[in-house]
């Protein structure tokens, strides 16, 4: 059952086309990694998807609704959580505080307090749960602003480049993080290029390149595929 279906999705910006006649399915349950090299598409198809952007032609699907002209803010009220490449936590908040403010739109009291610790827990922030967020490492602040986004108990879960700037271990625990909300049913879309990441969560790929599909299926076929290493490398593999 598709969740997103992106059906010949064009984005121009003035002369330039950033994303041609792209056609993707997110299937629920699934996650899918958007990949590709710089300049691929692949941010500009991520904003079409949220509604930043509104298409230049082609429709975009959600649960089957056309949400092709709807405001990312209704798509939020659907069931679309967001985190961008850059954190933008509340540094200057705690860290609890932090989530409580992104549990409070749909939580209250009792309630509120036992998702707060459940998220924190998962997360790994329980302990530097009292700190200001602005004093979390790095990869710290990239798993609060996942966690604010999960407050929000999405279907549909978007991250764009979410180990920008970890290091391989908080690289790898985000991975396995994806990994658990996805076991508890949770659809994710990831916008990536660190291929050992996409390795570690992805179920199937979309690569894009020069904003069109370039290939697509499971990760097994995509790793095998002698053209994406060479848009990926400028050249081919030898095997």
């Amino acid at each position: 059952m598709a969740l997103v279906d992106v059906q010949g999705v064009t984005k121009r910006f003035g002369g330039l086309t950033a994303v041609s006649d792209v056609d993707l399915t997110v299937n629920a349950g699934e996650v899918h990694c958007l990949i590709g090299p710089n300049g691929a598409g692949k941010s500009t198809l991520f904003k079409l998807i949220v509604g930043l952007y509104p298409p230049t032609k082609g429709t975009i699907l959600f649960d089957s609704i056309d949400i092709t002209e709807e405001r990312p803010f209704a798509r939020v009220q659907r069931g679309m959580s967001i985190k961008m490449q850059a954190p933008s936590v509340f540094k200057e908040l705690p860290v609890r505080q932090n989530i409580q403010i992104a549990l409070q739109a749909r939580f209250s009291g009792v309630q509120r307090d036992v998702e707060e610790q459940r998220l924190l827990a998962l997360l790994n922030l329980a302990p530097d749960s009292g700190k200001l967020a602005g004093a979390l490492s790095h990869g710290q602040q990239q798993w609060l602003e996942i966690g604010m986004a999960l407050a929000l108990r999405p279907q549909l879960l978007l991250l764009d480049e979410p180990t920008a700037g970890m290091s391989p271990e908080e690289t790898f625990r985000t991975g396995e993080l994806i990994k658990s909300f996805n076991a508890e049913g949770m659809t994710v879309l990831v916008v990536e290029h660190d291929m050992t990441f996409v390795r570690q969560i992805a179920q199937r790929v979309t690569v894009l390149h020069l904003g069109k599909i370039f290939a697509r299926g499971s990760l097994e076929t995509i790793i095998r595929d002698e053209k994406v290493a060479e848009i990926y490398l400028g050249k081919t593999h030898d095997h």
